[in-house]
């Protein structure tokens, strides 16, 4: 039994078998080995140095980041990595849809759905943060607290599930890559434009956004009925701001966190059409 084996055939892991596996494939590439703890030291020590210099000399130069964010994209990350980017994009947005559809708070849904490489490049980085912020600030102010329904079985089949759909996705494959970067690597390096592009409190809130997944997961809990959204907390308060931690490294758990709550309402969702009846309050 191999290490990729077990993550393969994890009963544990709610993500489907084909999306698991561009996870592994992923992680099995020779840049993720290599160049990844490289990439990572550099990140770090290279964004440091950013946030003293911008707090010297404050600019945000929004419409560069995206322009240098969809040529690396192209030219540097994997097709198969830069799908798994894209998909994580349509993930969260479901993920937030399914809070709006099933809380009632009064607001328009989420529009944010790249299905390419190129539409990356359309704010989509910085709406994409900003989209979690609007949800659970109108969820807050609608009085909607937890626990929102704190919904019984019964009450679970009669959630809305039907936002949950992933569109098929181009990561441009017939670009030609000068290299094919895994995506940890990818996101440790990416870091660095961000967070020489953006404000410091544009980053500061990026980053803080990413503690955020405590509140999305206990909203799903409250309002599935299901405490196993719990599970996947990552453990962090979210009434602490800090820009300082392993972004990089915080990116990616995130987008799998994300991938997880999601399948798992997938698979809620089939079962509350596949057997109604097993829903019922006995």
């Amino acid at each position: 039994m191999t290490l990729w084996a077990q993550i393969l055939t994890d009963p544990t892991v709610p993500i489907d078998r084909e999306t698991l596996r561009y996870i592994v494939n992923d992680q099995q590439r020779w840049t993720r080995r290599w160049l990844y703890p490289a990439a990572r030291a550099f990140s770090r020590v290279a964004v440091a140095l950013i946030r003293v210099f911008k707090a010297v000399v404050p600019f945000r130069a929004h419409h560069t980041m995206d322009r240098l964010c969809v040529w690396f994209l192209h030219r540097f990350v994997s097709p198969t990595a830069g799908a798994l980017l894209v998909r994580h994009f349509i993930v969260e947005t479901n993920l937030l849809n399914f809070l709006i559809r099933n809380t009632g708070v009064p607001m328009t849904e989420v529009k944010l759905r790249p299905t390419s490489l190129r539409q990356l490049g359309d704010r989509a980085v910085i709406q994409h943060d900003l989209n979690v912020y609007d949800v659970l600030t109108s969820i807050g102010l609608a009085g909607v607290k937890p626990p929102v329904t704190r919904a019984r079985p019964a009450d679970a089949s009669r959630l809305d599930y039907s936002m949950l759909d992933v569109e098929p996705i181009d990561p441009g494959r017939e670009k030609r890559r000068w290299v094919n970067l895994d995506i940890q690597t990818a996101l440790c390096l990416m870091n660095i434009p961000f967070a020489l592009c953006l404000t410091f409190a544009e980053y500061r809130t990026a980053v803080h956004s990413l503690r955020l997944d405590e509140t999305v997961l206990a909203l799903l809990a409250d309002i599935t009925g299901d405490e196993t959204f719990l599970r996947w907390r990552p453990g962090t308060l979210t009434i602490r701001a800090d820009s300082s931690m392993d972004v990089p490294r915080a990116v990616y758990e995130h987008a799998v966190i994300c991938e997880y709550a999601h399948a798992h309402l997938i698979r809620l969702g089939h079962n509350a059409v596949a057997s109604p009846e097993s829903y019922v309050d006995r």
